[in-house]
């Protein structure tokens, strides 16, 4: 697939979701700056659509770094509990340091979860699995375990209720001035595309890596930092998306190759189309309402990820 498909798609979904919602918005009506149209189509319609662009590119990124540092497929944000520790530093900073001011609370959440991932990179150099599939299952019981922390302070702190709204993964209280936080996606994935050839050769192992004079430790930090700023940015504004950052780099690896120079921008625009389809679809099923975007990203992205599975197998035995 060549890249210009993939950016029409996004132009073609970006046009349809800035004229989807509850009231009805058309171009024509934009003509007259002062209308009330004209103001929810810039506080609204325009942060909302930025909002799914930042994290469908910035999640994807993400996972196509873990999966290339981890050398595993089935690796990602949502497989590695990377967004459950991210939640965990939230829930906790709440609970412990309720004065906290919102800064503080991004820098907590960002360090649990650079903490969370590289813990479970640790996991995986030290158990070596036969079978790939396993990763992602050991991921999914390392994230739960965290999952179930999160869940049994916010009951005990009686603040359950509101951290399940806070996280729950939807698009429909972005408005303008409560979703520039992304943007700090935007750096986080220039210094990914210049250090993509750096992730590619740390992919191949850290024999090879040192052999090749690269410093392997250096650039898997970078990689992980990279991954935990995106990650928190992301739970912090949006809530938990689950399934984007480890489908949307398996599917442009699978026409494209393992070399990130080259996947970056398919993953960008690929993550980006994948987010703005499924929002479409989550506001469009029961219109004029909407459901939350991560349940129509979990249906889709389970339905794919269960077939990735059986495919790996089908591999394995072969």
């Amino acid at each position: 697939m060549r890249l210009w498909i993939l950016v029409t798609a996004t132009v073609i979904l970006t046009f349809i979701s800035l004229f989807i919602g509850a009231i009805d918005i058309k171009p024509t009506d934009l003509l007259d700056w002062e209308s009330d149209k004209t103001q929810i189509f810039l506080m609204s319609r325009l942060p909302r659509l930025m909002a799914i662009l930042l994290a469908g590119a910035g999640m994807g990124i993400a996972g196509l770094i873990m999966q290339s540092l981890s050398r595993n497929k089935f690796v990602s944000p949502t497989t590695a509990g990377t967004l459950d520790a991210a939640k965990l530093g939230v829930i906790v900073s709440m609970i412990f340091l309720p004065s906290m001011s919102y800064m503080g609370q991004i820098l907590f959440s960002f360090s649990f979860a650079l903490i969370g991932t590289y813990i479970f990179m640790q996991l995986l150099e030290r158990i070596k699995f036969k079978d790939v599939i396993f990763v992602p299952l050991i991921g999914i019981m390392y994230g739960n375990i965290i999952g179930a922390i999160s869940t049994f302070l916010g009951y005990e702190a009686d603040i359950l209720q509101n951290v399940d709204t806070f996280f729950l993964g939807s698009f429909t209280l972005i408005v303008s001035g409560r979703y520039e936080l992304l943007y700090v996606a935007v750096p986080a994935i220039i210094i990914a595309y210049l250090y993509a050839n750096k992730f590619t050769v740390a992919g191949m192992g850290e024999d090879f890596a040192k052999n090749l004079g690269l410093s392997y430790r250096t650039v898997l930090n970078i990689g992980l930092i990279i991954v935990a700023i995106i990650s928190t940015t992301v739970v912090l504004t949006v809530g938990m998306i689950p399934f984007l950052g480890l489908i949307v780099p398996n599917l442009v690896s699978l026409y494209l190759g393992d070399n990130l120079r080259k996947t970056i921008p398919h993953t960008i625009f690929m993550g980006a189309a994948f987010l703005l389809a499924c929002d479409i679809i989550s506001r469009l099923i029961v219109h004029p309402y909407e459901i939350p975007v991560n349940t129509t990203v979990a249906v889709i992205g389970s339905a794919i990820f269960l077939f990735m599975l059986f495919r790996g197998k089908a591999y394995a035995k072969k």
